[in-house]
């Protein structure tokens, strides 16, 4: 048994939670406390009814997510989101979320994760955000066609734009929602970017500026810093940890 206050007090420092401004509604940090005992940890990409729900049944008393409860702002305590509280409450589960930082960590955040996953290495920070880093670029030697082939066995759907380079010398990573992040590649040198979603409008854009655009899924691409974070601490306090899986397809 370990006290949430020592987990909220290693995820903080770990995730460097307090330099980044992350964007409204994100409310990084323990959103919601327990009786002050964790006996095991979740983790979880989505704050959500259904997911309380597992994490409850499963006995998980410290449940890490990537998108938290307050990204709609101040609702009124009614229908699911009483719901999602009154679920947390009775079953004595605490939330801890972390958008940006899980983003941008170098070791254990979704973007130098996603780059682990192809055997590439994060080396270069990309899309500064409140002027910290929440992307990666990683040198590449892989075939355009070899990137594609090893995310399709890795992610349920891969949609890929070709019209970069065959072989790109770098690669671009921003999990999630990749929108912001395709109008920075020409300036960073990078035609290749690896993302979650994008949307319509930049399958012109990748044609005319002669990009590769390769998107995995939001949900899929930020589960990792949610599980890499979850592992670490189950390690250091001595924990049991589970994912809690939502099958999202978006």
């Amino acid at each position: 048994m370990a006290s949430l206050q020592q987990l909220v007090d290693y995820s903080d420092k770990r995730t460097r939670r307090t330099a980044f401004k992350d964007f409204p509604g994100a409310q990084n940090g323990l959103q919601v406390a327990n009786d002050g005992r964790v006996t095991k940890i979740g983790a979880a990409v989505d704050a959500g009814l259904v997911p309380f729900e597992q994490a409850v049944e499963r006995g998980i008393d410290f449940l890490i997510v990537h998108h938290g409860l307050f990204w709609s702002g101040v609702q009124p305590l009614t229908g699911p989101v009483y719901g999602r509280f009154s679920t947390l409450i009775r079953g004595n589960c605490a939330v801890y979320s972390s958008h940006l930082p899980l983003d941008a960590h170098e070791e254990i955040g979704n973007n130098a994760l996603l780059a682990r996953q192809l055997g590439l290495k994060a080396k270069r920070p990309f899309h500064f955000h409140e002027n910290e880093s929440i992307g990666w670029i990683a040198p590449n030697k892989l075939k355009r066609s070899q990137l594609c082939a090893r995310l399709e066995e890795l992610y349920p759907r891969v949609v890929t734009i070709d019209c970069g380079s065959a072989t790109p010398k770098q690669v671009a990573f921003c999990s999630g929602s990749g929108n912001s992040s395709v109008a920075l590649l020409a300036a960073a040198g990078v035609d290749t970017l690896i993302t979650g979603e994008l949307r319509e409008e930049w399958f012109n854009y990748a044609q005319e500026h002669h990009l590769n655009l390769i998107c995995c899924g939001h949900y899929a691409t930020e589960m990792h810093g949610v599980k890499a974070l979850a592992a670490e601490l189950a390690k250091k306090f001595r924990l049991p940890w589970e994912f809690i899986e939502t099958e999202n397809p978006l």
